[in-house]
Formats: C-alpha cells, sequence, structure tokens
C-alpha cells in the first residue's frame, strides 16, 4: 500500500515542479531588461517619425496633383463642320419620310 501512495506523491511533486519551472520561465519572458526598453521606446519614436514624414509626403504629393488638375484646362470640343443633305420630306397618309440619296 505505501508503494502506490509514495508513487502517486512523488508524480505530483513532478507535476508541481513542471508548472512551477513553466510559470518561472513564462514569467522571466515578460521581464523587460531596462536597456531593451529604451530600445523598445526609440523604436517606437523613429517608428511615429516615419509615419509622420509619410503622411507629410502624401499630402504633398496630392497637393502637386491638385495643383496640375488646375492647370490643365480641358481644350474645347473641335467645332467640326456637319454636312447636311437635302432631303425631301414626303407625308404619305399619317407617315413622314425622307428619300435621302
Amino acid at each position: 500500500m505505501s508503494q502506490p501512495r509514495f508513487s502517486a506523491a512523488l508524480i505530483s511533486a513532478a507535476l508541481a515542479a513542471a508548472a512551477l519551472l513553466a510559470a518561472a520561465s513564462h514569467a522571466s519572458a515578460q521581464v523587460v531588461i531596462p536597456t531593451d526598453r529604451n530600445l523598445l521606446i526609440q523604436q517606437n519614436e523613429l517608428q511615429t517619425l516615419r509615419n509622420q514624414l509619410q503622411r507629410q509626403q502624401y499630402q504633398q504629393q496630392q497637393q502637386l496633383y491638385r495643383e496640375q488638375d488646375r492647370q490643365i484646362v480641358p481644350k474645347p470640343r473641335p467645332e467640326v463642320p456637319v454636312v447636311k443633305q437635302d432631303c425631301p420630306t414626303q407625308v404619305i397618309g399619317s407617315t413622314i419620310s425622307r428619300a435621302c440619296r
């Protein structure tokens, strides 16, 4: 009887140790080293500056496009002479027809 109790105690102790080890490794992974923290802050600031610069460049490009659009004056439609044929209109009953040749 003492053998199964000893095995159960040993198994539970091993499980508890494994759980503690897992919790300790998880907790250590979340700790941020101060130099890494400063590096992260610098990276975030750098990314923020990049985003601002990209927005500014985009806005300037849009302003250039708008200025170009304002400068381009649409060309008037060319005046094309229309040649009209002289078609006599014939009224036959209630229908009107033109006999163009």
